[in-house]
């Protein structure tokens, strides 16, 4: 397995990115075009629920005038800021202003399966803005706490269903992929920074994982973050929809098989394959590496029933309910 035997596998994870780097520009086309045609799969949503990709793993859905919030990074630390790792790295409220002219209805919860910066920069200020709790780990609270947020923050227990407004979500304890060349989860262990000064991207650490089980309308989602999971913390958890983070499978062994096996979702949605270095109202790029080409094939691998789809982001896809095909 890639993560009792890196040393093994670092010789076809540095010639992977040497072919990438080799053919970036007609890899990025061919991702370029397999995202368009991703974005034309129908995904079977009930009806009355909105789902819309936020950009990386962040998404927003509403149904019946509630909203949920994951994983919302609008902000996009550029990176020289990540190169700088003394810099303070805070929520620009100036690039909340596309999600916030939404119709957003009662904003019942902000769910975090990390605290890397890509997925939790923006949540104190939307969760003060919105006036809406946020769900997730000790290092949540902590992020919350630098803010005066602190009472806004639950932290959650695994496997408890939480009640919000029409949506029951369940959080399951999971692993982040080890995205330094299969050693070394980047940034890993709990958030410890004590003052907002000190907030640096890179003080934004990993925290406890989540991958997020979300029910409502008579449909089940499956959001995962980070490639990877604890096989035996899935057991019996299912997904009509799986919201798959696909940065780094490649780093953990078996990755399509192992989670696709537990979920036996319907359709798998990609994220987290974008260059979230770029502002959002920039033109969209592709992380490195990250292949998206190569997503649907993966996918078939397992099994030919599942459809590959992906959203692009800030577009809410109409007619996506079955009765709309």
């Amino acid at each position: 397995m890639l993560s009792d035997a890196p040393l093994g596998q670092l010789p076809g994870h540095v010639s992977s990115l040497a072919r990438f780097l080799a053919r970036r520009e007609t890899r990025e086309r061919d991702d370029r075009s397999t995202l368009a045609d991703l974005a034309r799969a129908r995904i079977p949503l009930p009806p009355e629920l909105e789902l819309e990709w936020l950009g990386t793993a962040g998404y927003r859905l509403t149904f019946e005038g509630h909203t949920l919030l994951i994983d919302p990074y609008l902000s996009r630390v550029p990176l020289t800021a990540v190169l700088n790792r003394r810099a303070p790295a805070h929520a620009d409220p100036a690039a909340h202003a596309p999600l916030l002219s939404r119709s957003l209805g009662k904003t019942v919860g902000i769910l975090l399966g990390h605290t890397h910066f890509d997925h939790a920069i923006d949540v104190p200020a939307l969760s003060k803005t919105l006036d809406a709790p946020a769900y997730g780990s000790d290092s949540l609270v902590r992020l919350m706490g630098l803010y005066g947020l602190a009472d806004r923050a639950v932290e959650v227990s695994p496997h408890r269903t939480y009640e919000l407004g029409p949506f029951r979500v369940r959080f399951i304890p999971s692993l982040h992929s080890k995205l330094l060349l299969g050693f070394k989860v980047p940034m890993d262990g709990a958030l410890s920074c004590e003052h907002l000064d000190e907030l640096s991207p890179s003080a934004y650490k990993c925290g406890a994982v989540y991958g997020i089980h979300i029910q409502v309308g008579g449909t089940s989602f499956y959001h995962q973050g980070s490639a990877n999971l604890i096989d035996d913390q899935l057991q019996d958890t299912k997904a009509d929809i799986f919201l798959a983070g696909i940065a780094g499978r490649g780093f953990t062994y078996d990755y399509w098989q192992r989670i696709l096996r537990r979920l036996e979702p319907a359709v798998v949605v990609a994220s987290h394959f974008d260059d979230f270095f770029r502002p959002l109202g920039a033109p969209l790029g592709f992380t490195t590496n990250v292949n998206l080409a190569a997503f649907p094939e993966e996918l078939s691998a397992v099994s030919e029933s599942i459809v590959p789809a992906a959203l692009e982001p800030g577009v809410v896809p109409r007619a996506q309910s079955p009765g709309n095909a």
